[in-house]
């Protein structure tokens, strides 16, 4: 397996989370040997860990995921240089400075949003053109079905994680952003949150 495959291997893991090498063979097309292989030299480097999960019958399954070392191969747009110009900027201007910034930068992305869905018709296709714009901001989002009418929105890495650990008055902007892009005839709920915890942040999107 190239390192292109590997890298393929470790963004599978970062995109659908824990899984067997079984699957993830599937997924990227070679053999669960080679992928097994190659987890085993990913665990040397500690780029993944797995858990053995005990079922009702036959061995455990092994399930396969990302480390704290292979999470941060994914980049977090410059965070260190970011999280010290927000507390300069929270020192110099108090909270309403920040919040100020906070609003210029959602008001920016409301634009660039609202203008790739402007040939967008139906929920399914507005979710996608934020998909795609929001992966191309390092957010690796998709779309996944939730029943007849509803959708979950995922984003399966936080290319500003630092940033929204030090202020998370992101995190609550950004789910006042989608509401808004997405229109008010539908509702935009956080149920899953990497600063609690999750492996993705992940939006339940329903018709009102």
């Amino acid at each position: 397996m190239s390192d292109r495959t590997k890298d393929r291997l470790m963004y599978a893991l970062k995109s659908r989370g824990p899984n067997t090498a079984a699957t993830l063979a599937k997924h990227l097309g070679v053999t669960a040997v080679a992928v097994r292989q190659h987890l085993d030299a990913l665990l040397e480097a500690d780029l993944v860990e797995f858990e053995d999960l005990k079922g009702t019958v036959g061995r455990p399954r092994r399930t396969w995921r990302l480390s704290d070392t292979g999470n941060k191969k994914f980049p977090d747009n410059h965070s260190g240089v970011l999280v010290d110009l927000l507390g300069n900027i929270k020192d110099l201007y108090g909270e309403e400075g920040l919040q100020r910034l906070i609003d210029a930068r959602a008001d920016q992305s409301r634009k660039s949003y609202v203008s790739a869905m402007k040939s967008a018709k139906t929920l399914s296709e507005k979710l996608h053109c934020l998909a795609e714009q929001r992966s191309e901001e390092g957010y690796m989002a998709e779309v996944l079905k939730d029943g007849e009418e509803s959708f979950l929105f995922a984003e399966n890495h936080c290319s500003i994680c630092a940033a929204a650990r030090s202020c998370q008055h992101f995190c609550q902007s950004e789910l006042d952003l989608f509401q808004d892009v997405l229109g008010a005839d539908v509702r935009v709920e956080r149920v899953e949150h990497i600063l609690k915890g999750d492996r993705r942040c992940l939006y339940k999107v329903s018709p009102n």
